[in-house]
């Protein structure tokens, strides 16, 4: 684990957090349950470099929150593209709209409330990119809902995979980790991907469909 004065130096050898996050993850701390959830400044840098890479027009993240990292996938993306984010939880929508509005991104980010299993299928996009960040028991259950939608030569990209350390801990049998298992196992023995673990944060899962 990197401890906290090594954590300082990389932020601050990273480009800054814009004001506009910054605000959002202090606002989130402020009035948030599991504030800890927020993707924060560098996990954030990175997937907008990730997407600059990676160069998407069309990319659905499954959990919002409140939508910090919704915003940090839209600022890397081309002019055109979209981010399509989905959030189970109407009592975050009014909180995540006010941000969007403030946020220069915001136009970029298209908001939709609801069960992922109900509004996926609404949209009949071909995605670039995918960001799973949602219910951890059903990580396995999104991957396969959305392969079909990426496009070859597409991306997945998977939070929390490491989960704590606890998918190295035999004596984790929450629901949380034993679906992230699942998950990991699934990905590692699938040929139609590629996959790597970053262990930034909670450890990210960044997965190519051959």
């Amino acid at each position: 684990m990197i401890d906290n004065s090594l954590e300082e130096y990389i932020t601050s050898h990273i480009d800054a957090e814009p004001p506009h996050l910054k605000k959002l993850n202090r606002d989130t701390h402020v009035s948030c349950l599991y504030a800890n959830m927020c993707s924060g400044h560098e996990q954030g840098r990175l997937l907008k470099m990730l997407v600059r890479m990676m160069k998407p027009r069309n990319i659905l993240e499954l959990g919002t929150f409140t939508g910090y990292s919704a915003q940090c996938l839209a600022e890397g993306m081309p002019e055109g593209g979209m981010v399509h984010t989905i959030e189970i939880n109407d009592e975050m929508e009014e909180f995540i709209r006010q941000h969007l509005e403030e946020s220069p991104y915001g136009g970029k980010i298209t908001l939709h409330v609801g069960d992922v299993s109900q509004v996926l299928p609404s949209l009949d996009i071909e995605w670039d990119l995918v960001f799973i960040d949602a219910n951890k028991r059903h990580y396995l259950d999104y991957y396969n809902m959305v392969f079909p939608m990426v496009r070859k030569g597409g991306f997945i990209i998977a939070d929390n995979t490491l989960w704590y350390g606890k998918v190295a801990d035999s004596n984790a049998h929450d629901a949380q980790t034993e679906g992230i298992l699942r998950f990991n196992d699934f990905i590692q023995n699938d040929p139609r991907v590629e996959n790597v673990f970053i262990p930034v944060r909670d450890g990210l899962s960044i997965i190519y469909k051959k």
